[in-house]
């Protein structure tokens, strides 16, 4: 498994967001079976960097904490099975020819926003950016919460990441 972390913000934290984003990246895949070796690329940014991205591939026009870029899609929430292919698509679509890993996908955090928010909820910044890792994560492994049933299953999986690595709501 393959996670590059890359920075487009000079901000930092006060911890290691390599080591937390990799520990919970690892950890989700553990917890849900995947399959495969696989590779992800993180991308963390401000609120400038992570607006613009949301408003040129989602449409809207405002800073959010966390983007999930599926590279892959399932036929059911944690069901591995198989790809699903879109109609244009082969398998070499799926897999780095250099690593030869499957390409699960990208993650984009907003740095500003892990910040933001670990005061205004209360709990550490590593414990936010653990949160949105493991929330991005199930997005990767087709999760959603549009519905509140899907809702609640997501995020049953995502707190068993985050208990499983100790990162509780200091």
């Amino acid at each position: 498994m393959i996670t590059s972390v890359n920075y487009e913000t000079t901000r930092r934290l006060d911890f290691s967001a390599e080591d937390v984003i990799r520990q919970v990246v690892e950890t989700a895949a553990e917890l849900e079976s995947f399959p495969v070796k696989f590779e992800l690329s993180v991308t963390l940014t401000d609120n400038d960097g992570i607006w613009e991205i949301n408003r040129q591939y989602r449409g809207v026009d405002r800073p959010t904490d966390v983007l999930s870029f599926p590279g892959l899609r399932f036929p059911a929430a944690g069901d591995f099975s198989r790809v699903i292919a879109d109609k244009e698509d082969s398998p070499e679509d799926y897999v780095d020819p250099e690593t030869g890993l499957l390409i699960l996908g990208d993650i984009v955090i907003s740095l500003d926003k892990v910040v933001e928010q670990a005061t205004e909820y209360g709990h550490s910044q590593k414990r936010e950016l653990a949160f949105l890792t493991a929330h991005s994560m199930m997005h990767l492994f087709g999760y959603d919460h549009m519905e509140d049933d899907e809702r609640k299953i997501m995020e049953k999986h995502q707190e068993a990441v985050l208990e499983k690595l100790g990162i509780t709501r200091d």
